[in-house]
């Protein structure tokens, strides 16, 4: 893949990752508009490579939080250990019933179903887009309305196992639909199950990167079985060539992404969370247009 490619993907992903606007589908609408194909293993590989790249920036840029929050004492540090380990098992209990049941649909008969096939649908990602908007928007207007701010809400040490798992469960409904931005309902569901906000998206973004290993893994394991396939067929994969630009995006988001997490604590803060609901709506009658016109 070309540099300037890798390099405008990496830039895409590593502002709009850490935003509540949903990375994947900026990404997929660039490549889309690249002539890429977002569903090959190679690109879905790189999505993860500019995930990883984020997490990275998520780990500098919540670092001195955690510690301070986190890691202050053992018992902190173990209560948040139990809250983030029940979220993350309702992740999986929610998302993967969720994603297989979608392939078993949407894929009814084939023999090779996997619900990256699905990332290149702008139809099914305004959609998501639409629905994660409305939450977004629903969840700053209470906020506004209250006029209480993060203050009256569960701090990180008061947050309950309930309000964890509210998060967990959204988060592991968001990922297997590309659109539905995983950070904008997370810390929404958590700012309306009565969390503060610093403490939702602190939270939120504790998630992810425990998520994303686990993430990468898959999709490595995907493209070294696509290499396979491929191979055998007489079209070897340059699979070098995939994961040297996979590293290079991996770069460049991280920089990018502490941008775009300076920029979400700033709105959260100044109360302005119900903007990125709008935007997402926008948003998705800009993608929904796009797929009208063939894209």
């Amino acid at each position: 893949m070309p540099i300037l490619q890798v390099i405008i993907l990496a830039i895409v992903q590593g502002l709009a990752e850490l935003l509540p606007v949903s990375s994947s589908a900026h990404v997929v609408v660039a490549e889309k508009l690249m002539g890429l194909d977002p569903t090959s293993p190679q690109m879905t590989l790189l999505l993860v490579m500019l995930h990883t790249g984020t997490m990275f920036a998520v780990i500098v840029y919540f670092w001195r939080r955690w510690v301070h929050t986190y890691f202050r004492s053992s018992a902190a540090f173990t209560s948040v250990v139990v809250r983030i380990a029940v979220a993350t098992i309702l992740t999986g209990v929610i998302g993967y019933p969720i994603q297989k049941v979608i392939e078993k649909v949407m894929f009814h008969g084939a023999p090779k179903a996997e619900i990256e096939q699905l990332f290149g649908r702008l139809d099914l990602i305004a959609i998501a887009l639409f629905f994660v908007g409305l939450l977004i928007l629903f969840a700053g207007l209470a906020e506004r309305r209250s006029m209480t701010g993060r203050t009256t809400g569960a701090s990180d040490e008061d947050m309950s196992l309930g309000q964890a798992g509210i998060i967990g469960a959204t988060q592991g409904l968001s990922l297997p639909f590309r659109g539905f931005s995983r950070s904008g309902s997370t810390i929404s569901a958590g700012m309306l199950a009565g969390v503060a906000r610093e403490s939702a998206e602190t939270f939120s973004f504790a998630l992810a990167v425990v998520l994303t290993p686990a993430v990468l893994a898959r999709e490595g394991m995907r493209l070294v079985k696509f290499s396979h396939e491929a191979a055998a067929a007489g079209t070897p994969l340059d699979l070098h060539g995939a994961i040297g630009s996979s590293v290079l995006g991996m770069i460049l988001a991280f920089v990018a992404g502490l941008a775009g997490l300076k920029w979400l604590s700033s709105w959260l803060e100044a109360g302005r969370w119900y903007l990125f609901g709008i935007y997402c709506l926008v948003m998705s009658a800009v993608v929904f247009f796009l797929h009208t016109r063939g894209y």
